[in-house]
């Protein structure tokens, strides 16, 4: 069906998702209400949430009353623009120099891989790029950001291990407005000893950021492993109560990952996917792509 056209299907084929072909061979066959529980599995275990599966399903089943011999494409493509509605446009970002992005997430979601990768998309643009070590908990984290900004020549700021993670921030901040740095990334811990450690210490650093340079950091980005399905809800649940997001980077869109986890999110929080990361490797991390990543979760081509 080609919707979207630009080479980011493929990109999300990554997914793995055969629910379009299920509900194709489920539709293929005689509608009866078997049919819609099994329908409503379906949706259930893509990772889309009991709400919107419920929800689905009964939109389905008004459709096909109305029109009982309706193809199963016709009802894919009925699926396809009832999720799309959910996916928000990127917010608008006051432009400012240097623009501060504060990455949070847990420990394991890819946090520190996504942040590395941000910052060689920025490096790629041309810009001026310093990273902020901030997650000086977990020494693994700083070393990966170390051959990050080496190999792909941006700033980085550290400190000893277990230092004040705010600190780090500090001065990242200092040496980016010294240096004429064009984006700020800051790494933060991905877990202290409570739920409540962790919030406070983010919301420090923001505070930070705004005593050093007012009404930054512009972007709040949370990262989200997509393979741990509705505990992804959870945490952004979790951190929007405690930190504002600006937006999402959902990692990990390969075999493993169902996908619809991303529109629960969506249909829920309203808060922006931005970029989508299915690998390893820079070319992994793209921007996020609504129809796209619908069309890869559909099986539509």
């Amino acid at each position: 069906m080609g919707f979207s056209g630009n080479g980011m299907f493929q990109f999300f084929k990554k997914i793995g998702s055969r629910l379009g072909q299920k509900i194709r061979f489920l539709f293929g066959a005689k509608i009866d209400e078997a049919s819609y529980e099994e329908l409503e599995s379906l949706f259930y275990e893509a990772d889309l949430g009991a709400p919107l599966s419920a929800e689905l399903v009964e939109q389905i089943r008004a459709l096909l009353k109305k029109n009982p011999d309706l193809p199963s494409d016709k009802i894919l493509q009925e699926i396809r623009a009832s999720l799309l509605r959910f996916f928000q446009p990127p917010l608008p970002i006051p432009p400012a120099s240097p623009h501060i992005i504060l990455i949070v997430g847990v420990n394991g979601s890819g946090k520190t891989t996504s942040l590395a990768k941000l910052a060689a998309h920025y490096r790629k643009q041309g810009k001026k790029v310093v990273i902020a070590a901030g997650d000086t908990f977990r020494a693994a984290s700083v070393e990966q950001l170390e051959r990050w900004a080496k190999a792909i020549g941006a700033d980085l700021i550290k400190s000893q291990p277990n230092s004040d993670p705010s600190a780090v921030a500090f001065d990242a901040l200092a040496a980016a407005k010294a240096r004429g740095a064009d984006v700020v990334l800051i790494d933060t811990a991905g877990r202290l000893q409570t739920k409540t450690e962790l919030m406070q210490e983010l919301a420090k650093i923001r505070r930070i950021c705004d005593k050093q340079i007012p009404g930054s950091p512009q972007e709040t980005l949370l990262v989200l492993d997509a393979t741990i399905g509705q505990n992804a809800l959870d945490q952004a649940k979790a951190f929007h109560s405690f930190t504002p997001l600006t937006g999402l980077i959902l990692t990990k869109l390969d075999g493993s990952a169902k996908g619809g986890i991303a529109v629960a999110i969506q249909k829920e929080l309203k808060i922006p996917i931005l970029w989508t990361g299915t690998g390893e490797a820079a070319e992994d991390f793209q921007p996020f792509d609504a129809p796209a990543f619908i069309d890869a979760l559909l099986n539509l081509e």
